[in-house]
């Protein structure tokens, strides 16, 4: 499987070729992404064909489309069983795809599918950047109506806890950025608050984004939806995300989701509204997108309105996020869920260390 290599090890694969095949291959994974070995139109017929089935380190079970074709959503499968998902959301100038750095998550948060379905396994620095590759080529194939033809933007929000699967993650953002050639501006990293990872990333050598996944602003409150707050509560991750903003010069953004009767209370605003001063955050807001394995629920529009509107009295930079493909399962885990029988409970796993 070629994205199980290494990009500059790529000869390795055809050890009884000119150097030249490796650098034609490079071009096919890292420069313009196809879909089939077929149309890799500079290989010889037999390269073609030993490629073949492997060019890909998953199959691709379930494609589905919402919002008028513009938002597609990608159940793939490794030849481990495990499930990855990945969702490209189109817009009229840019196109952004959430991908998965881990198959489920240990992180047991109480509100996400991942969460609730348990841990796996953390996937590849390969498996990671294919579903970018993946991306690219169906836009280069079949694109999205109304959209650009190519990938703008790339959010590392599916399945998992990137900062967990350190290690990995962070090579494939060496080959989307150094590799690829994506700004790293146009990338963003999520954390429900790996302080460890978030002091790490501090020190990489790429302008990416960090997104802090909040979704409440107490200790008490947050370790009930957050597990992991317990190991690093607010503070540590308050401390850790002002680092980043100190070290790299970028404004951390902070994600919150709103649950039902849970976190959007007037209450919940007026302590988030210390914290995104503190730190220059903007604060991006969601409902939650249900999932068939929890009770919770998006909160009503009123709640919505009032808790914006508190954010907004008190001067914070905030925007409201529109639910894409909810009739397709967008949100990470959910596709997976569907098609799964649910399995028990969130395994421990030890955090990747950077």
């Amino acid at each position: 499987m070629p994205y199980s290599v290494v990009p500059e090890n790529l000869s390795s694969l055809f050890p009884d070729e000119p150097s030249y095949r490796a650098d034609q291959l490079h071009s096919w994974l890292y420069e313009h992404p196809v879909l089939t070995a077929d149309e890799m139109t500079n290989l010889p017929g037999q390269l073609r064909d030993q490629i073949g089935d492997n060019l890909w380190p998953f199959k691709v079970e379930t494609e589905q489309t919402a919002d008028d074709g513009t938002t597609v959503k990608w159940l793939f499968r490794a030849p481990d069983g495990n499930a990855i998902e990945a969702v490209l959301m189109g817009y009229p100038k840019r196109n952004t795809l959430c991908i998965s750095s881990q198959a489920g998550c240990a992180l047991g948060c109480t509100f996400c599918a991942t969460g609730q379905f348990g841990f796996d396994r953390h996937l590849e620095p390969g498996e990671i950047y294919a579903q970018v590759a993946y991306a690219t080529a169906y836009l280069a194939s079949a694109g999205l109506p109304g959209c650009p033809d190519h990938l703008t933007n790339i959010v590392y929000m599916g399945m998992g806890e990137p900062l967990a699967n350190y290690r990995r993650v962070r090579e494939s953002l060496r080959r989307i950025i150094e590799v690829r050639g994506l700004g790293a501006r146009s990338v963003t990293v999520s954390t429900v608050g790996v302080v460890p990872g978030m002091l790490a990333l501090a020190e990489e050598p790429w302008q990416v984004t960090l997104a802090v996944s909040l979704h409440a602003a107490d200790d008490e409150l947050r370790s009930s939806l957050v597990p992991l707050n317990k190991r690093y509560p607010l503070a540590a991750v308050e401390a850790a995300a002002a680092n980043y903003f100190r070290v790299k010069g970028r404004r951390v953004s902070i994600e919150w989701t709103l649950i039902d009767g849970v976190n959007d209370t007037i209450d919940q605003a007026r302590k988030l509204a210390p914290i995104a001063e503190r730190l220059q955050s903007h604060v991006n807001v969601i409902a939650l997108n249900p999932t068939p394995l929890s009770p919770d629920q998006p909160s009503r529009p009123e709640r919505i309105e009032a808790f914006m509107a508190e954010l907004a009295r008190l001067g914070v930079n905030g925007t409201l996020r529109h639910m894409r493909g909810q009739d397709i399962d967008a949100a990470c885990g959910q596709l997976r869920a569907r098609s799964e029988p649910k399995r028990g409970s969130a395994q421990r796993v030890e955090i990747s260390r950077p």
